[in-house]
């Protein structure tokens, strides 16, 4: 029987190749499949060395493949928490609420309520800019008071639920004062008296008493 040289040749290479292709499948398969102790252990090492991006990846991909884990609730925590690293506050905010939506009764809670609020806080602006942010934190703020009041965590809130209520009463001045300016004066009046009502004991709340005199001052002459 003659042998088909070309032939053999082209079927040990087809048959090395496919052996190859078996191996890189195996060894990336085996890469793969690391143990939900691993990849939290790897997660967690690279939370600790501030890569938060990698570990976002190492805790998520072990969320996914072991979500009845006993590791999968520290992987949520610590992707809103490495979120939070990275300054993401939206996508940290998002992963906050999920968990606390998840595992209502958890002992993080009031971690993650004041984390909530955190995301809320660490975004305030300006006082001509939309001030949503203050009122979010205060909600959160103030939720976790009122569930856990005597908690680490809301004790550490009194100073920013303060900060809020500056940002907030510092806006409804700012809009006071463009009415005043502008010689709308009920306007600026009914503004001047809110912020006095609502935020007394800010420092544009101590201002707007002058102003409510100012006001009402200019009506009468008018």
């Amino acid at each position: 029987m003659k042998i088909n040289v070309p032939l053999l040749i082209a079927i040990l290479l087809s048959i090395l190749m496919f052996v190859s292709g078996c191996s890189w499948f195996s060894s990336e398969d085996h890469e793969m499949e690391k143990s939900a102790k691993e990849l939290a252990t790897q997660g967690s090492l690279e939370f600790r060395e501030e890569n938060y991006k990698k570990a976002i990846k190492s805790f998520t991909t072990l969320r996914d493949w072991y979500p009845f884990s006993k590791y999968a609730i520290l992987a949520e925590l610590k992707i809103a928490d490495a979120h939070y690293k990275l300054e993401d506050y939206e996508d940290a905010r998002a992963n906050y609420e999920s968990f606390e939506n998840l595992h209502p009764e958890n002992e993080a809670i009031p971690y993650v309520i004041y984390r909530t609020g955190m995301c809320w806080y660490n975004r305030i602006e300006a006082v001509d800019k939309d001030q949503t942010p203050a009122k979010k934190a205060i909600e959160q703020f103030q939720r976790l008071v009122n569930r856990f009041p005597d908690n680490p965590y809301s004790l550490k809130t009194a100073k920013k639920i303060s900060r809020c209520k500056e940002s907030l009463a510092n806006h409804e001045e700012y809009v006071a004062n463009f009415y005043l300016k502008s010689g709308q004066h009920k306007a600026a009046l009914k503004r001047f008296e809110e912020i006095f009502a609502l935020y007394p004991d800010t420092e544009a709340g101590r201002r707007a008493l002058e102003n409510i005199a100012l006001c009402r001052k200019i009506l009468e002459k008018k």
